[in-house]
């Protein structure tokens, strides 16, 4: 093997090969340990440690086989190419709809991340997730189309009825959706002290997107700018993504208007 890609090669093209190293990332184990673990028989088994104390990445003391610093770098580096592999094989179901022309917003944002989208029958699954968000935060920020769903609005408003504090930045033909579904009760939470209503007349892709902070969680909903069809909501936990998500929404609340009274409000009518 005398290029990296042969070396790649070498190694991904055994799920023995790779289960191995991944055994030796949690524990030492000896020859019967590794067997079990991978499911390999005697003489492949035979084969791979011959190979991997060949390369370096494996020791043995006694009938204990551990990894080499060396092989501890490999198998690290393998883990999280990995998962980088496997988000971005979920986000590219998505990635057409998601906020990527925004300054700052990548792909290394993610650490973790769950896909809801409409599916053939059952279109719900955006909404349910939100939904769930929704019900599990004490606390929301938001700002754009992440809440125009008549399937979310009835129990985004129970909450903040309930003692969710919330603030959200609303694009004025989407709070205009919102008094057109039901005038009297968005009027009437908006006079609420733990609920701030805010309005921006040029909040980027307010056509197509939506971005909420919960507690621990950070959501992207996804709209067709075209049809208005719901296309997919993602979240994640990542850290990365909460604090690209804050600086974004500090920006915009800066700008953002505050409506005096309810005559404010019902002036959009």
């Amino acid at each position: 093997m005398d290029t990296p890609l042969e070396e790649i090669e070498y190694l991904v093209s055994s799920d023995h090969r790779v289960g191995v190293l991944k055994a030796l990332m949690r524990e030492h184990c000896d020859r019967d340990d590794l067997r079990t673990a991978t499911g390999a028989s005697s003489p492949t088994m035979s084969r791979i440690l011959a190979d991997f104390e060949d390369h370096q990445w494996i020791e043995r003391t006694g009938q204990t086989y551990q990894l080499t610093g060396l092989g501890a770098f490999v198998a690290d580096q393998f883990v999280e190419f990995e998962q980088a592999m496997a988000y971005q094989r979920r986000l590219r179901e998505v990635w057409s709809w998601l906020p990527h022309e925004i300054d700052g917003f990548s792909v290394e944002l993610f650490t973790d991340v769950v896909i809801s989208r409409p599916g053939p029958g059952y279109p719900y699954k955006p909404v349910e997730r939100l939904t769930e968000l929704i019900a599990t935060a004490n606390t929301m920020r938001g700002f754009g189309m992440a809440l125009l769903k008549s399937g979310n609005l009835e129990p985004f408003f129970d909450q903040v009825q309930n003692g969710l504090e919330c603030e959200y930045i609303y694009p004025p033909a989407v709070f205009d959706e919102l008094l057109t579904w039901d005038e009297e009760r968005v009027v009437e939470t908006a006079t609420r002290a733990n609920y701030t209503v805010l309005l921006h007349d040029d909040l980027p892709l307010d056509d197509r997107c939506g971005i909420c902070l919960f507690d621990d969680r950070v959501s992207i909903c996804c709209y067709d700018s075209e049809t208005g069809a719901l296309q997919s909501l993602v979240d994640t936990g990542s850290d990365e993504m909460r604090a690209w998500a804050v600086s974004y929404y500090e920006q915009f609340r800066e700008a953002a208007q505050v409506p005096d009274n309810e005559l404010d409000l019902l002036s959009r009518r």
